[in-house]
C-alpha cells in the first residue's frame, strides 16, 4: 500500500538507501536550496535535514531526485494506473486481456475520498512564522512554499467533485504582506484555481483556499499532473497513492487533505492584489514583482510528525525535471488519442518547458502532390496550441512521421537535424502575433504578452547541413566568434543589445542587410545573435536555453533576403534568431558565492555531507 504521510515515505526510503540524514545545523536562507541543486545534478539521494537553523521542523527535499526512486516511491500502485491509461488509449484493451485488468476495481474505488470527522493534520495550530522561512535565491521576495498543494472549490459546485488541486506559488512573508496574516498566491489565467476565482468573483464571494504541504507523496504529483477536465487531482492521488484519500470537512470550507503534514486555510479577498515576487524561477531568471491575489490566512496547522518537503527551481534541469519525465511515462501514451494526427509532442526541459515544444504529426493531405507543403501538419498544430498546458508554446516545431517513422523526438540533435534538413524558411513558418504567452517569460512585449511560431516541415531533405564553419565566412563589423552549435545552426557574438532600440536595432539591421542569399553563411539554416557564442555553442542544453528563452518570435526573428507577401513572412537566406539579453528581460539567476563557501565546506572530506555531491 502506499504511504499516508510524509514521515512513513522518509522511513521508507531511508531503510531502502534512497535517504541520507543531515544532522549538521543547515540555514533555510539560500544555503538548503544550493545543497538541494548540487544534490539533484549529482543525481544523489533524497536528504533530511534535522536541524533546519531557526526551525523546530525537519526538512525534507529530492525526493522525486530521480526517476528510479519517483518510480520506487510508487511501486505498488504504478502498474494498476499505467493499465488505466491503457485503457484510455484504446478500451477495447479490456476484451481481449480482461485478466490484465483484474485489480482495477480496487484502483477505481481508491479514487473516491474518504471522509473523516477530524485529521492527525489538525493536531497543532501554530503561527505563519513558525513554518520554515526556505528562501531559494538572493533576489527573491521572501520565503516560499515551493511544493504547495494549493485546493479549492468551484463556489458555484462546491464539493470534491469539481475541485482542483495545484501546485501554485506561495509566498509566505516578505513584499508587503500583513506578518502572520497574509501570503501572496501566484497562478496562471487558465489554471483550474483562475476559474474557481473568476466564479468567486461573480458571485461576489471571497474564495476559500486551503494548501497542503506534505502527506501522501501521490499528492504532489496529482498537484502537477495535467489531467483531463472531470477528473479531480484528489481522485488521481487516491488512485496513484494506492489507498483512498482521507479528508475533512469542517461547515462549507473546502476539504482538508487529513494526512498532510501541513495546512494554511484562509481566503483570497475578491478586491484585493499585491506584490508578489520576485521569485526565481523553472525558466532560469527571476520573474518579478506583479500584483496577484492575497490569501488572507485564518489558520495554520501541523500534524505531530510534521516533516516540511522542498525543492528548487532555477534554471533546467531541477528537480520538477523529473516530476516531468515520471508524468510523460504516465500520460505520454494518451496524446495521441486527444490531438488526433499528433505522434509525439515534447516539452523541452532544458528551454524551459514551454518557450519549445517539439512534435511529430501526420501529413496525409493531398499525398500524391509532386512537392510537399505542411498541411495537416498545420491543422496537428492548431490542435496542439489549443490544449491545456501546450497553449503556453511559444515555439512549436512540428515534422511529419512520413518521412522518418523511427524519429526519436526526445534526441534533440537528431529532431533539428531532420527538421533544418527539409524546412523552407520562405513557406513554413507560421506565426501568432500579439498572444498570450507564458507569465513566467519576459521576453514579450509585456506581461502575458508576446508572439508564437509554428516551424512545420516535410518532405525530402532539401539541404546538407554543415559541420564546419568554412573559411570565407566573413562577417558584419562588430559580429564575431562564430561558433557551431548543431549541424546547420551557428551562434554569433553580437553587438550588446541597444538600450534604446526600437522596432529593429540598429546592429541587427546591418547584420541582416549586409548580407545576401549568396554568402556563405546561408550555408548554416539557422543562425542565433548572441552575447556569448562560445557559452551558446557549448553545450546543446546552452543552446536550447540561451535561444529559446531569450526570443520572442514576432519581434526577434529575422532573415537574410526577408519578405512578406500577402502578411506571409518568410526569408530566402539564413534565418535569424536575436537571442541576446535585452532592457526588458528579467535578470539570470546568479548563486550568492559566500553560500557557495559554506555548501563547498559542509561537502569537503571531513564535512557532513562530503562523498553525497
Amino acid at each position: 500500500m502506499g504511504y499516508r504521510n510524509t514521515a512513513a515515505c522518509v522511513r521508507d526510503l531511508e531503510q531502502h538507501g534512497h535517504l541520507v540524514r543531515v544532522d549538521a545545523e543547515v540555514d533555510p536562507f539560500l544555503e538548503v536550496a544550493e545543497i538541494q541543486r548540487r544534490v539533484y545534478e549529482a543525481q544523489g539521494p533524497a536528504l533530511l535535514f534535522t536541524r533546519p537553523k531557526g526551525c523546530r521542523f525537519p526538512l525534507v527535499s529530492n525526493l522525486f531526485g530521480t526517476l528510479e526512486r519517483a518510480e520506487f516511491i510508487f511501486r505498488d500502485t504504478l502498474e494498476r494506473v499505467r493499465r488505466l491509461v491503457e485503457l484510455k488509449v484504446d478500451p477495447t484493451n479490456f476484451g481481449r486481456r480482461p485478466w490484465r485488468y483484474l485489480g482495477l476495481p480496487l484502483t477505481g474505488w481508491n479514487t473516491l475520498p474518504k471522509r473523516m470527522s477530524k485529521g492527525p493534520v489538525l493536531a497543532n495550530k501554530i503561527h505563519l512564522s513558525d513554518l520554515p522561512a526556505i528562501t531559494s535565491w538572493p533576489r527573491d521576495g521572501g520565503p516560499f512554499v515551493t511544493l504547495p498543494q494549493v485546493y479549492t472549490e468551484d463556489p458555484r459546485r462546491p464539493g470534491t467533485g469539481k475541485s482542483n488541486l495545484g501546485m501554485y506559488r506561495v509566498q509566505i512573508s516578505g513584499s508587503d504582506y500583513a506578518p502572520d496574516k497574509q501570503i501572496g498566491l501566484h497562478y496562471q489565467i487558465h489554471r483550474g484555481i483562475g476559474v474557481h476565482h473568476a466564479a468567486a468573483i461573480k458571485k461576489g464571494q471571497p474564495l476559500r483556499v486551503n494548501i497542503f504541504v506534505g502527506g501522501p507523496p501521490a499528492m504532489s504529483v496529482a498537484a502537477v499532473m495535467p489531467l483531463p477536465e472531470g477528473l479531480p487531482e484528489l481522485s488521481f492521488a487516491g488512485a496513484l497513492g494506492g489507498r483512498r484519500l482521507r479528508i475533512v470537512r469542517r461547515s462549507a470550507e473546502p476539504a482538508i487533505a487529513a494526512d498532510a503534514d501541513f495546512c494554511i486555510t484562509g481566503w483570497i479577498d475578491p478586491d484585493k492584489l499585491l506584490p508578489e515576487g520576485p521569485f526565481g524561477d523553472h525558466l532560469g531568471y527571476y520573474s518579478l514583482a506583479h500584483d496577484f491575489p492575497v490569501l488572507n490566512v485564518d489558520g495554520v496547522y501541523h500534524r505531530d510528525d510534521a516533516i516540511w518537503p522542498f525543492t528548487v527551481v532555477g534554471r533546467p534541469p531541477q528537480e520538477d525535471t523529473t516530476f516531468g519525465k515520471f508524468i510523460h511515462e504516465l500520460t505520454g501514451p494518451v496524446i495521441p488519442t486527444v490531438v488526433h494526427g499528433v505522434h509525439a509532442v515534447h516539452a523541452v526541459d532544458e528551454a524551459g518547458v514551454h518557450p519549445l515544444l517539439l512534435a511529430i504529426g501526420s501529413e496525409r493531405y493531398v499525398p500524391y502532390a509532386e512537392r510537399k507543403r505542411p498541411q495537416e501538419l498545420l491543422t496537428c498544430a492548431n490542435a496542439i496550441l489549443g490544449q491545456g498546458q501546450l497553449s503556453l508554446a511559444k515555439f512549436l516545431l512540428i515534422v511529419a512521421n512520413e518521412d522518418d517513422p523511427e524519429l526519436d523526438i526526445s534526441d534533440i540533435p537528431a529532431f533539428f537535424r531532420h527538421l533544418l534538413e527539409r524546412i523552407d524558411w520562405a513557406f513554413d513558418l507560421h506565426f501568432q502575433t500579439s498572444t498570450t504567452i507564458d507569465t513566467l517569460d519576459y521576453s514579450g512585449s509585456g506581461f502575458n504578452e508576446g508572439s508564437k511560431l509554428v516551424m512545420a516541415a516535410v518532405g525530402p531533405a532539401r539541404r546538407v547541413l554543415p559541420k564546419e564553419i568554412p573559411s570565407d565566412c566573413s562577417l558584419p563589423e562588430d559580429f564575431e566568434e562564430p561558433r557551431l552549435c548543431l549541424p546547420g545552426i551557428l551562434a554569433i557574438k553580437s553587438p550588446p543589445y541597444a538600450d534604446d532600440a526600437g522596432e529593429y536595432e540598429e546592429s541587427l539591421i546591418r547584420f541582416t542587410e549586409s548580407l545576401d542569399a549568396r554568402h556563405p553563411i546561408n550555408a548554416f539554416p539557422l543562425v542565433v545573435l548572441v552575447d556569448d557564442s562560445e557559452f551558446t555553442a557549448r553545450t546543446v542544453r546552452n543552446f536550447l536555453w540561451v535561444t529559446f528563452t531569450r526570443a520572442n518570435p514576432a519581434a526577434d526573428i529575422h532573415g537574410i533576403e526577408s519578405f512578406c507577401v500577402q502578411k506571409h513572412w518568410g526569408c530566402h537566406g539564413s534565418l535569424v534568431i536575436d537571442a541576446r539579453l535585452k532592457p526588458h528581460h528579467a535578470p539570470p539567476l546568479i548563486e550568492d558565492p559566500e553560500v557557495t563557501k559554506r555548501v563547498d565546506a559542509l561537502a569537503a572530506a571531513g564535512g557532513p555531507l562530503h562523498g553525497i555531491f
